[in-house]
């Protein structure tokens, strides 16, 4: 088995305890290098990973000059994200991108140039698609059971108030950016057309954020052919809700952090009826209501069946990902041309809500 070498960009939240403590699991992988512009990161890297003083930099331009790493994944702060990928791919490395990749399409475009004239290989680190309840949930779908789907709900709520880095507009932040690549990833995979973009309707507000970016988002999505799609990324959900609510003609799914349940009817069990012009009346004239008995079925499936570490596994399965593009030449799951898309509809989202950026005195 053939392992590859990683370069890690960034050693905070992602860097370190998502894909640090990942590769230091899986044995196709090993970090031979880290940069980090704090010098307690690059010291505890060098412990964490077993590396030596000179395979740690202060600054990205440390792996310009290294022919060993097979790529470099960027968890640098997200406006560094699209800069410093095509920096990485003008100098002859592959990048696994965090999210968000870009704030603009013009950005995407201008990753897509360096991708073209680089032929580096470029992966989006999208986990969310990998996740057991979500591949779940599409299964039961795309089996025809709940009918024809009318409409999907996903929500990523909870109730939380927020003031670092991640609340500020000048950092490509707020809700829709931090969190809403994921469920909006999601979305963009229910409905299913990305040769063309969908309508899009959006409300943000600012409520528990210390900073000037939303910490609400409520998006509507439309495509023709296709359920409507709703998005909801709120911090005053202090409730668990529903992670997704997906209703078809013939039954209805719920999913939450404790499984999924599903309810739905068989249309060629149903009785057979027709329309009725005239009012409804019982056998002794009396108005009635329309009513039928349907044989329901009914299915759940307990969250411990689906995996016991949703989002461990999520990782790993995005890694098998990596490691097959980059070893086997297997085409990757999550292709910049859908997430070209996400970024498109998080544009419009903010070109619909242009928010006002707090003085600087304020901050």
């Amino acid at each position: 088995m053939k392992t590859l070498r990683v370069a890690i960009l960034g050693q905070g939240r992602s860097g370190r305890n998502i894909h640090g403590a990942h590769i230091l699991q899986d044995g196709r992988f090993r970090v031979c290098a880290v940069v980090d512009p704090i010098a307690v990161r690059r010291e505890r890297a060098m412990r964490e990973y077993g590396l030596a003083e000179e395979d740690v930099y202060a600054a990205p331009e440390g792996l310009y000059a290294r022919g060993d790493i097979d790529f470099v994944i960027n968890a640098t702060p997200s406006p560094l994200h699209q800069p410093l990928a095509i920096a990485m791919m003008r100098h002859g490395l592959n990048v696994l991108q965090e999210k968000p990749i870009a704030g603009t399409t013009a950005e995407v475009a201008e990753l897509e140039q360096a991708i073209s004239e680089t032929g580096r290989a470029y992966m989006i680190f999208l986990q969310s698609r990998y996740a057991p309840q979500f591949v779940k949930v599409r299964e039961i779908v795309e089996s025809g059971v709940l009918g024809r789907i009318v409409q999907v709900k996903i929500t990523t709520s909870s109730f939380g108030r927020r003031w670092d880095w991640q609340t500020l507009q000048e950092n490509v932040a707020g809700s829709l950016y931090n969190s809403g690549p994921h469920p909006v990833g999601q979305a963009l995979e229910f409905l299913h057309s990305y040769d063309s973009m969908p309508q899009v309707f959006c409300w943000m507000d600012r409520v528990n954020t210390f900073g000037d970016a939303e910490d609400f988002v409520k998006m509507i999505l439309r495509a023709p052919d296709r359920p409507l799609v709703e998005v909801e990324i709120s911090c005053c959900d202090a409730y668990v809700p529903y992670t997704f609510d997906v209703q078809g003609s013939c039954g209805t799914l719920i999913a939450n952090a404790q499984g999924i349940r599903w309810k739905y009817f068989k249309p060629e069990e149903a009785p057979c009826q027709k329309l009725i012009r005239t009012p409804l009346a019982d056998a002794q004239g009396l108005p009635i209501y329309c009513a039928e008995s349907l044989k329901w079925y009914e299915e759940t499936l307990d969250a411990s069946n689906i995996v016991d570490n949703v989002f461990a596994d999520a990782t790993r399965r995005m890694y098998d990902d990596v490691y097959d593009h980059l070893v086997h030449g297997k085409p990757l799951g999550v292709t910049l041309k859908q997430v070209r898309q996400q970024i498109a509809v998080m544009e419009e989202a903010h070109r619909q809500n242009p928010m006002s950026r707090l003085a600087e005195e304020l901050l």
